[in-house]
């Protein structure tokens, strides 16, 4: 059977470059590429060698998008869980659903789309 990874996840954001700083300093991530998008607008890759997030925005992305229609939520491991709610404090979004159960500990947020993001610690 073939074993699989996550190699990339593309979102549509209002602001891909507000996005992406905040994905830098949430995981320590890199900035990966960015141009025009083959859809029209634009996509800056985000996240390390072999994952990333794609930010995408265009004239049709309007943001405040609803929760579950279709994603529930997109989730972020991190080795500091205390210092990654800083810098969602610090980006002015709201940390909440506070969690510590099998197998780690979380929180969540949403972004200025809408868009939620759990942040997990197994440490």
């Amino acid at each position: 059977m073939p074993k699989g990874l996550l190699e990339h996840v593309n979102i549509s954001v209002t602001d891909p470059d507000r996005s992406a700083a905040l994905l830098e300093r949430l995981c320590g991530w890199k900035e990966r590429w960015r141009g025009p998008s083959m859809l029209g607008g634009r996509t800056i890759h985000v996240g390390t060698e072999r994952q990333y997030v794609a930010l995408y925005t265009g004239d049709q992305v309007k943001g405040d998008f609803a929760k579950g229609a279709p994603l529930n939520h997109v989730a972020l491991e991190v080795d500091d869980l205390a210092a990654a709610e800083g810098v969602v404090k610090e980006a002015g979004l709201e940390p909440f659903g506070h969690g510590d159960y099998e197998p780690g500990e979380r929180f969540y947020f949403f972004d200025w789309d809408g868009i939620e993001w759990e942040v997990v610690s197994y440490e």
